[in-house]
């Protein structure tokens, strides 16, 4: 109670004064160790705390002409409200061939540039495909205007390749539980990168619709459509190498947090 006390004369106090900016009448009332104290319950009450989140945005199921691909994309941070250490992983198992077409791990140090988006700096780490990479990553990731969620990042490999990655979603509430999420995605690449089939320019392109049912908003069932294309030298690579540069896929997934 006495911090209660504290802080409410802090503030009493200094508004009579004209001196709110400073709150620091109650330091003539109250000794340096309460008035820490009551600070430190001030701000861990208006957000000090350190909480954590782990957010699966898809983990789905994709086929197309009978070809079967398991998808995950997900991400998970740790910290406050200014810095936070964020560590994402996405890729694909083709359950076909029984393995690994893509798989990557970011580790990234987050800071609040805004009260919408955040800065990150760190590392990526592709598992597949061979050759494995390493990447610098320097992107935002926060909410843009009219509620479109972005994620916009550079890469640049241990063999000095540069490429970016940008990503948009929204979500359409046609009632409360259930939600059309519209997604897209594209790929960007400055040089060519031959040995692993990516042409400099753009890419690849992505777009997909879900259509999910929060039974709870930690839990949501969905299914959808996702189209994907290769582009310029991207495409050659693909077409050279007896592979499709365009597919259409069903996906049936889950969306959970906790």
């Amino acid at each position: 109670m006495r911090y209660a006390y504290a802080l409410f004369l802090t503030t009493f106090l200094a508004g009579v004064s004209g001196q709110a900016a400073a709150q620091n009448a109650a330091d003539e009332y109250y000794g340096a160790k309460e008035m820490q104290a009551a600070r430190e319950a001030l701000r861990q009450g208006v957000g000090g705390q350190t909480n954590a989140m782990i957010f699966a945005d898809r983990l789905e199921y994709q086929s197309n002409e009978g070809d079967s691909v398991l998808l995950w994309d997900a991400q998970g941070w740790v910290g406050g409200d200014i810095n936070k250490l964020w560590i994402k992983t996405e890729g694909e198992y083709l359950s076909n061939e029984g393995g690994f077409e893509e798989a990557e791990v970011q580790a990234l140090y987050s800071r609040a540039i805004s009260p919408y988006f955040d800065l990150q700096l760190g590392y990526r780490y592709d598992i597949e495909p061979d050759p494995e990479r390493h990447f610098a990553v320097f992107g935002v990731q926060g909410l843009a205007p009219y509620w479109f969620e972005v994620d916009a990042a550079a890469f640049m490999s241990d063999d000095g390749d540069v490429s970016a990655r940008l990503e948009a979603e929204y979500e359409l509430f046609l009632t409360q539980k259930l939600i059309l999420q519209p997604r897209a995605e594209l790929d960007f690449a400055v040089q060519d990168v031959p040995e692993l089939g990516i042409g400099s320019g753009l890419s690849t392109a992505e777009a997909g619709l879900r259509l999910r049912y929060e039974f709870r908003r930690e839990f949501a069932p969905y299914i959808g459509v996702s189209w994907r294309r290769a582009f310029g030298e991207t495409a050659d690579f693909a077409r050279a190498d007896g592979e499709d540069v365009e597919a259409v896929s069903f996906v049936a997934g889950i969306r959970l947090w906790f």
